[in-house]
């Protein structure tokens, strides 16, 4: 069996900022929770889609913001794209999906978990996390556990991650360390980039087998002194940082795998919440009712 394990909060970010804006009966905004439905149900109806799980942002602050001040916030959020949050949550439950609302935990840790848990299973084929977000490298495992890119209908193995950003999964927390993210709020070390972290972690794996002193590295890089003197200088924040890269695998989920088994949309629910949006065309490219 296959198992997908989806975004859900990329998915609506990538709906607000992309599909048409869509005004609700009693003049809401809606269109990215339209443009949800629309891309989930497109989902369901591939013949492999048979065990499925949807894990959102409930909460945008978690436990890594009591580590880390700078820690990303809802701060600066567009509000009417905050505001499809809960009609994002209720229209995945509605269509009969699994649906990970994420508080103290965020919603990669979510997916990170669930490919874990599930992973484990002899009768899982494969698991596909629905998300190009590089996050998620990290859980990457052969050509088992991959990501998939729905948008670019691209799948991206183990081999796929050592081609995009030239480490291994295990050493992508250590490469965000060091080059930061800005959408989490990681400001990395300076002047480490993309190309000097790729090929350190490509020889040490991780950071703290770097070597403080550039003369006994055992690759080649440009600007290696002051490479090494600024991790040297900033180990502390380095370690840091690579924390809060790494993705928990400890949400407590209470879902077995046949829990995650799709077994069709809800009627009741869907049809009131298509009502509430204004959507009438929805209910006819549902393939299955409970």
């Amino acid at each position: 069996m296959f198992v997908h394990l989806v975004d859900g909060t990329y998915e609506l970010f990538r709906q607000f900022f992309g599909a048409p804006d869509a005004k609700a009966p009693d003049g809401r905004e809606v269109g990215a929770t339209r443009a949800l439905l629309r891309t989930l149900i497109s989902l369901l109806r591939e013949e492999t889609t048979t065990h499925i799980a949807c894990a959102y942002d409930t909460q945008i602050e978690s436990f890594r913001n009591a580590m880390f001040d700078g820690y990303k916030t809802g701060e600066g959020m567009e509000p009417l794209l905050w505001a499809q949050f809960p009609l994002a949550e209720r229209a995945t439950r509605a269509l009969g999906i699994t649906c990970w609302s994420m508080i103290e935990f965020e919603a990669d840790d979510g997916l990170a978990t669930g490919a874990a848990r599930y992973g484990q299973s002899p009768e899982v084929e494969r698991i596909f996390l629905c998300s190009p977000d590089k996050d998620l490298m990290q859980c990457v495992r052969g050509d088992r556990i991959v990501m998939l890119d729905r948008r670019r209908n691209k799948i991206i193995d183990e081999d796929g991650v050592r081609e995009k950003l030239g480490i291994s999964p295990g050493s992508v927390p250590d490469y965000l360390g060091l080059v930061g993210d800005s959408a989490d709020g990681i400001p990395g070390i300076p002047r480490w980039g993309a190309k000097s972290a790729a090929a350190v972690l490509s020889v040490y794996e991780h950071i703290d087998n770097i070597p403080d002193d550039h003369t006994r590295w055992t690759v080649k890089v440009r600007g290696a002194e002051a490479l090494a003197q600024n991790l040297a200088e900033r180990r502390d924040d380095a370690a840091l940082y690579r924390q809060l890269a790494v993705l928990r695998t400890d949400v407590p989920h209470a879902e077995s795998l046949d829990d995650l088994r799709w077994r069709g949309a809800k009627r009741d629910e869907l049809e009131a919440l298509c009502a509430e949006l204004g959507e009438d065309r929805i209910i006819e490219r549902v393939p299955l009712w409970q």
